[in-house]
């Protein structure tokens, strides 16, 4: 094909687009009643997924609510349970230290005794001088006992009552014994006849006490 015959088609072409214009275009023209219904169905979808959201979000809540509940039940079981098993261990602990108090009072009275306990001259005129030293050292070995004892009782925050000299007091000590001192107060404790005792600022035993009555 020559130049010449080119340049006429291209020519020939470029006269067709001009002339085949939009006014050649199939017109369309909208519908408005189908417009209208497709408005109307998107507007019905919408809706029905609102409600389908809100629907879920009720669902969701509602859930969320008896989760919390649950978990509240359940803390409030454990808290109760806690609670029980503390109170068993105190009571427990209460129990085991009235025992060791009770051991340490015994050992005390048996210490006492030997501390004052003197014997005669003329029966140990002639013992051996280990009999001598089994003594003291038996002395020496109730000391370190009831040291023992006592650093034990402090450890679990037990302390004796203090009463001699002080006036009766019904939460923490029982008379069980009256005398008569002119020269002290009405109701001032005399003397202690069993030691009483605090576990944790509670009474663990009454001091059982002589009280001073005019």
């Amino acid at each position: 094909m020559s130049d010449t015959q080119k340049k006429r088609l291209l020519e020939e072409f470029q006269s067709y687009l001009e002339h085949a214009g939009l006014d050649q275009m199939p017109n369309v023209q909208p519908d408005l009643n189908t417009l209208l219904g497709e408005m109307a169905g998107l507007k019905a979808e919408v809706k029905a997924e609102s409600r389908h959201f809100k629907s879920t979000l009720d669902a969701l809540s509602d859930a969320l609510t008896a989760v919390q509940a649950d978990n509240k039940a359940l803390s409030d079981e454990l808290a109760a349970h806690g609670a029980h098993l503390q109170q068993q261990r105190s009571e427990v602990l209460r129990a085991v230290l009235l025992d060791i108090v009770d051991i340490y009072d015994r050992l005390t009275v048996g210490f006492g005794m030997l501390q004052k306990y003197h014997p005669v001259a003329s029966l140990f005129s002639h013992s051996k001088k280990q009999d001598v030293d089994f003594i003291a050292t038996f002395k020496e070995g109730q000391t370190m006992t009831l040291r023992r004892f006592e650093q034990l009782l402090q450890r679990y925050r037990v302390y004796p009552i203090e009463c001699v000299g002080k006036m009766l007091d019904p939460h923490t000590m029982s008379a069980v014994e009256i005398a008569n001192n002119a020269t002290l107060d009405n109701g001032v404790v005399l003397e202690e006849l069993r030691k009483g005792f605090l576990f944790e600022d509670q009474v663990l035993r009454l001091a059982e006490v002589k009280v001073n009555k005019l």
